[in-house]
């Protein structure tokens, strides 16, 4: 079968030919890939920033947001048959330890992460898990949800459990309407009652942003945290949630957060600086937040399928990864990039 894989860091992408996976385990799902995400993680892989963490053997097949059609089933499986529609949760759990027990199955002890530290999806098949699949309502596609997988989980996730602290008068302010915030934008909508300020530098990211669910857009030109503030009557929204995480955001983030609120942050790429002396006197809380849980996902599928989160998509030929690969980079994809064998 046709499968993209890193070859070395720093190097390009290359389409090859690899056998084509078939159940292995009791509990193994192949899944004919009908959708997989193009996701800027796959960018940090491609630098080598996953290398010592992930320690996955090159060359390998990425992509670790999946959708597809149930090809084949090892004998122990009975929740997903052949031909049904799926998404894929991109963790393989293994059910056991304490987090699986407990719901937390992100934080598995026995985890293997498909795209990340073994063959993803990229590619015409992927071997998955019983435990990892979710059926697609028959309104849904696998190309229009596979970005969902990952991407939406993550913000659901974080917009989830910011929603839990937030009511009709509080303020949730939004950093950065892109490929997770347009996802979380819709999340917090359908959760919250709380008023949603939306911060972005591209004015049509705002633009989309106000068509999906946020009361109010600022342009993240220098004078945004002020606007914030201003809005807010000097105090600060009760709950930032950041899916930026670099270029400054952290820092502005922190300054829109009021006392006793809480910062969310999701996208990474500098340190959170702050001195302890200000997280005393102020209270605010800061959290972390990584990929959704099984559970998060399948909450996730049944706001997709009743339209009140809708992904936005770009899609390109599985042959064409490279071109979706340089307009993630360049910033020229609105929504997710998404790869269709």
């Amino acid at each position: 079968m046709k499968a993209v894989q890193v070859v070395g860091y720093h190097r390009p992408l290359q389409m090859t030919d690899v056998p084509e996976p078939t159940p292995v385990e009791p509990f193994d799902v192949v899944v004919r890939i009908g959708g997989a995400g193009v996701c800027r993680t796959d960018l940090h892989i491609l630098e080598g920033q996953w290398a010592e963490k992930s320690q996955v053997t090159l060359p390998y097949t990425i992509g670790h947001e999946n959708a597809g059609w149930v090809h084949a089933v090892g004998g122990a499986v009975t929740n997903v048959a052949e031909g049904d529609k799926v998404i894929v949760h991109p963790l393989i759990t293994c059910g056991l330890c304490r987090a699986c027990r407990s719901g937390d199955d992100v934080h598995c002890e026995q985890n293997a992460f498909p795209g990340i530290d073994s063959a993803g999806g990229y590619a015409e098949y992927l071997r998955t898990s019983a435990r990892s699949v979710v059926k697609l309502d028959d309104s849904l596609e696998p190309a229009d949800v596979a970005a969902l997988a990952d991407a939406g989980l993550t913000a659901y996730h974080a917009a989830a459990k910011a929603s839990r602290r937030l009511g009709p008068r509080d303020t949730c302010v939004v950093i950065g309407a892109g490929g997770l915030g347009h996802i979380g934008i819709q999340v917090l909508k359908a959760l919250t009652p709380a008023k949603i300020v939306v911060l972005d530098r591209n004015p049509e990211a705002l633009e989309l942003a106000l068509s999906i669910g946020a009361d109010e857009g600022i342009v993240a030109d220098g004078g945004h945290v002020d606007e914030v503030l201003s809005l807010t009557r000097g105090r600060g929204a009760e709950t930032v949630v950041d899916f930026v995480g670099e270029g400054g955001s952290t820092a502005e983030g922190l300054r829109m957060t009021r006392e006793a609120g809480d910062y969310h942050v999701v996208g990474y790429g500098e340190n959170v600086d702050v001195p302890t002396i200000d997280l005393v006197s102020s209270e605010v809380t800061i959290v972390g937040n990584l990929v959704g849980s099984y559970n998060d996902l399948c909450d996730l599928m049944e706001l997709a399928a009743r339209d009140l989160v809708r992904l936005h998509t770009s899609t390109y030929a599985l042959d064409d990864f490279q071109t979706a690969i340089d307009d993630l980079d360049a910033g020229r994809v609105r929504g997710r990039a998404i790869l269709v064998p």
